[in-house]
């Protein structure tokens, strides 16, 4: 007698604040299981190789690479995408700053700096161009030329530590 092979897998994860249950397949990846099972097109889909960023979320608060990770190993997981950086109060410091710091160009890289930023600003309140650098280190941006980029991490991060009076 021979088994039946389920070919999807349950997983439950919490995406952006929102739980989330869906089947999936074993192989698929977490950035499909974003783009296509969560419709949040924000992460985008670079290299496939890891070498990018472009599809750079936060795994329990950590940088993950979601070109990386099978979406069954984010079961049980919380997940922010650049969707998550907007609330109730408008765009995030970060997607302000780097509007007005010209931190963006083409807009491929963005998602994927904004999460990289959010995780070095959660741990660096006030970070030292070289703490900056090191942070998107893992990210690659093809049209600005990092300076700007850099800048808006600056900007961004005196915005936030003025709003919480620090």
């Amino acid at each position: 007698m021979s088994a039946i092979v389920e070919s999807s897998l349950e997983i439950e994860v919490v995406v952006n604040n929102t739980p989330q249950r869906r089947r999936v397949e074993p192989r698929q990846l977490l950035v499909e299981f974003l783009r296509v099972e969560c419709g949040l097109t924000g992460t985008h889909v670079g290299c496939d190789t890891s070498y990018c960023g472009a599809c750079t979320v936060l795994l329990d608060g950590r940088t993950v690479k979601s070109c990386t990770v099978l979406a069954v190993q984010a079961d049980g997981r919380r997940i922010q995408t650049v969707e998550g950086l907007e609330s109730a109060e408008g765009v995030h410091p970060l997607q302000a700053a780097f509007a007005s710091e010209h931190g963006l160009q083409c807009g491929f890289c963005t998602p994927g700096m904004l999460m990289a930023a959010t995780k070095l600003l959660a741990e660096h309140p006030d970070p030292t161009d070289e703490q900056i650098r090191h942070g998107l280190a893992g990210n690659v941006c093809r049209c600005t030329g990092y300076a700007g980029i850099i800048a808006a991490v600056r900007v961004a991060a005196r915005t936030i530590r003025e709003a919480c009076g620090t």
